[in-house]
């Protein structure tokens, strides 16, 4: 009889695939991607700075949403109160 016509087993059978090595592999291919000039802490503070220029200038109904969203948890408060800080 042929692996193909092989009856199905009983019981489930135990199946692991160990993914470290690839896992490894995939990590070192992602930090030759980002170069030797990445900088994971200028990268943070630039995000900060856009995050403070998406919520400079709002008008009073954006405002009042950002307001909103900041007091459900949805958005962190920013600056003193006010998403223009």
């Amino acid at each position: 009889m042929s692996a193909q016509n092989a009856p199905l087993p009983d019981e489930p059978v135990d199946f692991a695939v160990d993914l470290t090595g690839h896992e490894m592999t995939r990590r070192a291919h992602v930090m030759e991607a980002l170069g030797p000039g990445w900088d994971p802490v200028k990268v943070m503070r630039d995000e900060e700075k856009a995050y403070d220029l998406l919520y400079s200038g709002l008008d009073e109904e954006q405002q009042r949403v950002y307001d909103t969203l900041v007091a459900a948890g949805v958005l962190p408060r920013r600056g003193e109160g006010r998403a223009s800080a």
